[in-house]
């Protein structure tokens, strides 16, 4: 088997308004238009697509809740992290700041799914 290309990735949420505003419009993600029977939304972020598929419940539990980057979670790129931060936080959605000291943040979206912000 040859892997030749990474796809999506799928993220399960409860409530799907909160989640498409999250990552709509706090994030700013492209929606893609989609054909499928179940309830749910995808999102293109350059060549890979962030899947939401809704849950009956809220399913996330932090393994390691001190340390948000020690956790499951997707990884996004942004042009200016401190903008970045600013943002989320006017939107109310709280920030860690990477343990590492490199250019990165983790939040949570409304399910608690851990997103990082890097600097790119």
């Amino acid at each position: 088997m040859q892997i030749t290309q990474y796809l999506h990735t799928a993220v399960l949420v409860s409530d799907l308004e909160k989640a498409e505003n999250f990552y709509g419009n706090v994030l700013g993600l492209s929606k893609v238009e989609r054909s499928l029977k179940y309830s749910g939304a995808w999102y293109q972020v350059g060549e890979y697509q962030l899947h939401l598929i809704v849950a009956s419940k809220k399913v996330t539990e932090l393994q390691n809740p001190e340390k948000w980057g020690r956790n499951p979670h997707i990884a996004l790129g942004v042009a200016n992290l401190k903008e970045a931060s600013e943002s989320l936080q006017a939107h109310g959605y709280s920030v860690q700041l990477s343990a590492s000291g490199r250019a990165a943040l983790f939040t949570q979206d409304p399910d608690g799914n851990v997103i990082e912000i890097s600097q790119t």
